[in-house]
């Protein structure tokens, strides 16, 4: 399934090391990743989301606020039948073993930019396969999956396109115009909302969308905080802003659109 960063061929497990046949190598590391971000692909030193962000992040999921999308998510490929999925841009591999969870007969991959999240990731769940890697360059060969999933991630159509099986799917959860509402009004004069329209991608058509509507009642100022730091909007506030704000206990929107798109299938004679 792996190809080599360096110069694309394919990537062969040798003991408990990937090889091409240029002789490039790359270690499965200690937690059971591998990480195939050349330092060219780099844009910074340690890219991706930091490790206050990633443990923010975890904290947060793992208590279980977002369940109701995890849940979506997995229902939504069930019917799907998929039995190869990559989880793009998978962050600390919440969603990704959620996935794994609801469909145990799939081999699931996970992969993103961010070292510290791909570590978490794997020393938590081994039956899945992280790596670290450019999701704008992803390690895989063409035509390796059934199903990618999407969540907050970017992304590059020529990547998906290239590799989903003709008639594969994509998953993708963006923010839908009630997002986090709440803590945009706290930082913003004026609310910017997110669009709701579904998004073209290129090679794809657009087969339904969900959109998962609900409000966040928080007892406790840690889990508002854990809130804030990962989201983007967390430098808007002064470290004394967070503690203001989290103490309040304010209820937050939180509005989704998990969205289906289906990549072409091959024609007769094709």
């Amino acid at each position: 399934m792996y190809l080599c960063p360096l110069c694309q061929n394919p990537l062969a497990l040798n003991d408990k090391q990937y090889q091409c046949a240029n002789r490039h190598s790359f270690d499965i590391a200690r937690e059971g990743y591998v990480n195939l971000l050349p330092v060219q692909q780099k844009n910074s030193k340690a890219p991706g989301d930091n490790k206050e962000m990633m443990l923010a992040r975890r904290a947060f999921l793992h208590a279980g606020w977002y369940a109701p999308l995890a849940q979506a998510v997995c229902d939504t490929l069930t019917p799907l039948a998929a039995k190869s999925i990559l989880d793009t841009g998978c962050g600390e591999g919440y969603y990704t073993a959620q996935v794994k969870q609801a469909l145990p007969g799939a081999t699931v991959y996970g992969v993103d930019i961010s070292k510290a999240a791909i570590k978490f990731a794997a020393k938590a769940n081994s039956a899945i396969q992280f790596s670290v890697a450019s999701v704008y360059q992803l390690p895989f060969a063409a035509q390796s999956f059934d199903a990618i999933v999407r969540i907050y991630a970017p992304s590059k159509p020529e990547e998906l396109q290239r590799l989903l099986k003709p008639g594969g799917h994509l998953v993708t959860v963006t923010p839908g115009p009630q997002h986090l509402l709440q803590i945009k009004q706290a930082v913003y004069d004026t609310v910017r909302l997110h669009s709701d329209d579904v998004e073209a991608i290129n090679g794809f058509s657009h087969l339904s969308r969900q959109r998962l509507q609900y409000q966040l009642s928080f007892s406790q100022p840690a889990d508002v905080l854990a809130l804030i730091q990962m989201v983007p909007l967390a430098w808007k506030f002064s470290a004394e802003q967070k503690q203001q704000f989290a103490a309040t206990l304010p209820q937050i929107d939180v509005d989704f659109q998990l969205d289906v798109y289906q990549k072409a299938p091959l024609t007769a004679g094709h």
